[in-house]
This record gives structure tokens, C-alpha cells and sequence, in this order.
């Protein structure tokens, strides 16, 4: 320290030694000082270096000079600067959630998400991939439909081949104890689907309907029930002719007027494929002994 303040006071001394000496009334006068300015285009010249003593060899310490502050004066362009001063950069303060704290900087970027993957679209002429179709569900089971006339041997069918099907003559005598009735329809047909809507969610296999189901509009409604618990639908349609219907209508117990008879054979149209039948039966009857045949 004490040999730092020696060297010091040495700077010192040989500063104000160096000053000019007052100059005599004959000689000529330097002329003093100016600070220069220069423009924008015009190249500044390079600042004289300071002359600086150097450390002395023998010191153990190596001193580091102050830095001059230089007089800045006005310039005329906005990012010009004046001769001699170089621009220093702010100094960056760290904040508080810095390094080794586990937070993110102020001000630095947060970092960029993963985009999500798009699909990208096929180049130009490369075939698109062909996804495989899904195969369809097997069918739980049938709901068969039987289509005719009355009189054209629908009941006889179902005898002959041991089948009790879902019957709106059934329905009839269980709510009104007369298969004749013919009021109240409605009420007939919604109780007629709701017991094959309960044999759809036990899963039976086989359901059979017995009632005329005359027009596509009336059979929309089975079909479409069918379906919408996965069975397939299909038909057996009693291609008889109105008169051997009204033939055998007089035979039977319950009657049916012959003027119903005539209105329902105008409204009767054959199944079709189109309607959502997977299988169509057609009976026919024998000429011979007018025996329905399949």
C-alpha cells in the first residue's frame, strides 16, 4: 500500500512538470485548444492516445487506470457520437428468479411449444391410402312379417309350422276379450310393438308379427324398430287372390265385410328389397285344392 501511494505521488510530480512554461513577452503565442465537431458523413479522426506511465516492472501490484471522462459536447446528427467516446452497453441487472432458483428470467422468451401434429396432406401424385371398410355387424336375430289379405291363410301358416307369433287378434282378446274388435287401434298396434320391443332387448332370435301390414308406411315402423337393436327384418308375403280371400271369409267365424275386403286388396303392396328386407318369402296357393304353397 505504502509503495501503491509512493508511485502516486510520484504520477504527480511529473505531471506538473510537464506543464509549458509561460512564454516570454517576444515570442509568439500558441493558439489554445478547440474541440472539434465533425457531421454524420464525415469520418472522425482517430483520438491521440493517452499517455499513460506505465507500471514499473519491479511492482508487485498491477494498477488498473481510472477511466477519463471525456466532455461531450453537442453533436449535430441523433446516433453520432463524440469524438474520442465510445458507447458503452447497459449492464443487465439479474432479477431475482435467476439461475440456480429454479424460476424462468424476465424478459427472456418463453420456450416454443411442440406444435401439434397435423395430417399432412398427400403430395402431388401420390396415391392416398385406402382405409379398409368396417365390416358389418352380425345381426342379432330376424323379426319375420307376415303380409296378406285376411282370409289368405296367415294363421294356417303359422299352425302348420308350430309358430305363435305376435298377433294384433291376440292383443285384442287380451284387452277387450273379443278378436272382432276393430276400435281403438292405436292402442292395438303401440301394445302389439312393445311386446316385440321387450323380445328385442331379451335377444330372442326369432320374432314373428301376424297382422296384414298392407302398405310400406305400415311396415316402416317394424322395420325400423328392427333395426335400431340389430336385427335383420324379413318378409312372407300371402300372394292370394281377393277371391279365393272372400271364398274362405265365408267360412270363417269372424266375418269381415266384403266392402273391407275390396279396399284393403287396392291398398296391398308386395314387399320390396328397397324397404329393408333382407329376405322375401312369397305363399302361393295350389289351383287344385287352393292350398297355400311356398
Amino acid at each position: 500500500m505504502r509503495k501503491w501511494m509512493s508511485d502516486r505521488l510520484k504520477r504527480r510530480k511529473k505531471t506538473k512538470e510537464s506543464k509549458p512554461k509561460e512564454s516570454k513577452p517576444g515570442e509568439p503565442t500558441q493558439a489554445p485548444l478547440q474541440p472539434a465537431y465533425f457531421d454524420a458523413g464525415s469520418a472522425p479522426a482517430e483520438p491521440a492516445a493517452s499517455a499513460m506511465p506505465e507500471p514499473e516492472a519491479d511492482s508487485g501490484l498491477l494498477e488498473v487506470p481510472e477511466p477519463e471522462q471525456a466532455a461531450v459536447g453537442s453533436h449535430s446528427g441523433a446516433g453520432d457520437a463524440p469524438q474520442g467516446v465510445q458507447q458503452q452497453r447497459p449492464r443487465r441487472r439479474r432479477t431475482r428468479g435467476g439461475r440456480g432458483r429454479g424460476g424462468q428470467r424476465s424478459g427472456a422468451r418463453p420456450a416454443a411449444q411442440p406444435a401439434a401434429a397435423s395430417p399432412q396432406a398427400p403430395a402431388a401424385g401420390a396415391t392416398p391410402l385406402e382405409v379398409p371398410p368396417v365390416p358389418p355387424r352380425a345381426p342379432k336375430g330376424a323379426v319375420i312379417l307376415a303380409i296378406g289379405l285376411p282370409g289368405s291363410g296367415k294363421s294356417s301358416w303359422f299352425k302348420r309350422n308350430n309358430i305363435t307369433p305376435l298377433s294384433s287378434d291376440m292383443v285384442r282378446m287380451l284387452l277387450f276379450d273379443d278378436a272382432r274388435e276393430q276400435r281403438f287401434q292405436d292402442l292395438v298396434f303401440s301394445n302389439l310393438r312393445s311386446m316385440l320391443k321387450a323380445r328385442l332387448i331379451a335377444r330372442r332370435p326369432l320374432n314373428y308379427v301376424d297382422a296384414t301390414n298392407l302398405t310400406p308406411h305400415e311396415r316402416s315402423s317394424w322395420i325400423r324398430l328392427a333395426k335400431d337393436y340389430d336385427y335383420e327384418v324379413q318378409a312372407v308375403y300371402f300372394d292370394v287372390p281377393l277371391e279365393v280371400c272372400l271364398e274362405r271369409n265365408q267360412r270363417r267365424e269372424r266375418l269381415v265385410d266384403e266392402d273391407v275386403m275390396r279396399r284393403m286388396a287396392a291398398k296391398l303392396k308386395p314387399p320390396t328389397f328397397e324397404e329393408g328386407f333382407s329376405k322375401v318369402t312369397v305363399v302361393r296357393v295350389k289351383k287344385k285344392d287352393s292350398e297355400p304353397t311356398t
